[in-house]
């Protein structure tokens, strides 16, 4: 089957970030052969539009860029780059977009257009934000965008999605506290780091904590440091977690609490407190009135809860209505793990979806 035959071919030569020369070469390759428009909006990315006489258009989004792991699995079509592998189902995003376009190909007529996009640095820097920034959707007259990622325990070949919160909007933490070491049995000459460090993770755990619990979000440490020895105070504590959060007031009250109480932290211990917060993706929304009209298109299994996981798919929403899904591949190894991989027979149910939206959706 072809297209599994792209998703293998391109599991072999997975490129990180925006460095994609093999990737998009093999995609131009493939969709040259087809009765549509191959074009590059920016570096490292590709679109193909399907014209079908109409005023307006869909488009359906792809991501390129795979990770900098070394793969552990021993399928016979495993990375051919050392230190690179496609760990987040990337292949598979653009397999289907490769047979979803060949599909376009033999068709005469359609409701609307058809722009395929295919982007870097999903992994990264957010390619999504600068494919939106080249005015391409304008200049196609797209008026609705959809995407899909692959995802391991929903069920294989289950189509699934929600409305409103999907994916949280990402914000890595770093915090660094710089005390003033001192021997243990002089301790009121120092500034206790690790002391304040401790304070600092507690009064931030209740500030996430006291949120309803209606309110979607996520704030946790997974690193904290501090001290050299066991008889001096520490002069230096760093930690390091994530935000996670769907509203934008959520989000930026949370990092506007995080401030505050680093500066009390400084005020109480005569420390200095530094926090470094990154802005990360905005969160993956589903506007209710494109679902709704998506729903009454096509069939889809509906998701009590979002994820706290991050997708640039956002940036997309950012600039026209846009809906995203996840494809079941079951029982798999995790994603972004060196051994993921999933029952490829799967990826015709996404095929069959795009193509189902592309026919009806109006």
């Amino acid at each position: 089957m072809q297209l599994i035959d792209d998703r293998r071919a391109l599991h072999r030569i997975p490129e990180l970030d925006r460095q994609l020369p093999q990737t998009m070469e093999y995609l131009r390759a493939s969709l040259e052969k087809l009765n549509c428009k191959v074009f590059s909006p920016m570096e490292s990315s590709l679109c193909a539009f399907f014209d079908f006489g109409k005023k307006e258009a869909i488009a359906f989004r792809a991501d390129a860029d795979a990770l900098p792991i070394r793969e552990r699995s021993k399928v016979d079509y495993r990375s051919e780059h050392e230190g690179c592998m496609h760990a987040c189902g990337h292949d598979g995003h653009m397999a289907i977009l490769l047979e979803l376009a060949r599909r376009l190909s033999e068709k005469k007529d359609l409701p609307r257009n058809v722009l395929l996009v295919f982007q870097p640095a999903e992994e990264t820097t957010g390619g999504a934000k600068d494919i939106c920034a080249t005015g391409v959707f304008r200049a196609y007259k797209v008026q609705a965008i959809f995407g899909l990622h692959l995802w391991p325990q929903l069920t294989e070949g289950m189509i699934a999605s929600r409305k409103n919160e999907m994916m949280a909007r990402s914000c890595e933490v770093r915090v660094d506290v710089y005390g003033k070491t001192a021997h243990i049995a002089k301790a009121a000459e120092g500034v206790d780091a690790l002391a304040a460090g401790v304070d600092f993770y507690q009064r931030v755990m209740k500030l996430e904590g006291a949120l309803p619990k209606k309110i979607f979000r996520l704030l946790k440490f997974g690193k904290f440091e501090s001290g050299t020895v066991c008889n001096a105070l520490s002069d230096h504590t760093h930690m390091e977690g994530s935000l996670r959060a769907f509203q934008d007031e959520v989000f930026y009250s949370i990092r506007a609490g995080i401030v505050s109480i680093a500066k009390d932290i400084e005020r109480t211990y005569g420390c200095t407190v530094n926090v470094y917060m990154t802005e990360g993706y905005p969160a993956v929304m589903n506007p209710p009135d494109l679902y709704n009209r998506v729903r009454r298109t096509v069939g889809f299994f509906e998701l009590d809860e979002p994820t706290m996981t991050a997708e640039d798919f956002s940036w997309y929403q950012r600039s026209l209505p846009g809906m995203f899904f996840f494809l079941g591949v079951g029982d798999t190894s995790a994603l972004h793990s060196d051994t993921f991989n999933f029952n490829e027979e799967i990826l015709v149910k996404g095929a069959d979806f795009f193509e189902e939206l592309a026919e009806k959706f109006q």
